[in-house]
C-alpha cells in the first residue's frame, strides 16, 4: 500500500500554524509527528489521528471508526481514529481535530528508549 504523499503535504501546509510537521516511514505507512508529538499516521490515502480514553467519546460522537489491521490471529486495532471527511479540503477542520489528536499524544506515555545489544 503507497503512502499519499499530497495527503501528508496537505496536512504538514495545514498544520504549519501549528508548528513543524514531520513524518517517518512505517510498516507501508507514515507516522506524522508535530513538534515532535506523533498525532497521526497515514495508511494509503487515509488519514488516522491518534486517540486516547479522553479523546474516545469525542471521536466516537463523530462516528469515527477506530484503526484495525489484520493480524495472524484475527484482527488488531491501535488507538488512531479516521479523519472526519472535512478536514481533506477544510484546513481549520484538519487543525481542529489535529489539536485534539495532538493532546492525545502528549498524554501517551513516553517510549522506553531500545536497548542495542552491547
Amino acid at each position: 500500500m503507497a503512502v499519499d504523499t499530497g495527503l501528508i503535504a496537505w496536512v504538514e501546509e495545514a498544520l504549519a500554524p501549528l508548528g513543524p510537521v514531520t513524518s517517518r516511514a512505517m510498516m507501508g505507512g507514515a507516522t506524522l509527528y508535530c513538534g515532535g508529538t506523533v498525532f497521526a499516521i497515514v495508511a494509503g490515502d487515509a488519514l488516522w489521528f491518534k486517540a486516547d480514553a479522553v479523546s474516545d467519546a469525542t471521536w466516537d460522537a463523530a462516528g469515527a471508526k477506530r484503526f484495525t489491521y489484520p493480524r495472524g490471529d484475527g484482527v488488531g486495532t491501535m488507538n488512531y481514529r479516521r479523519a472526519p471527511d472535512g478536514v481533506y479540503d477544510d484546513a481549520d477542520d484538519l487543525r481542529r481535530w489535529a489539536i485534539l489528536a495532538l493532546e492525545a499524544g502528549g498524554r501517551a506515555p513516553a517510549r522506553k528508549p531500545r536497548r542495542r545489544p552491547s
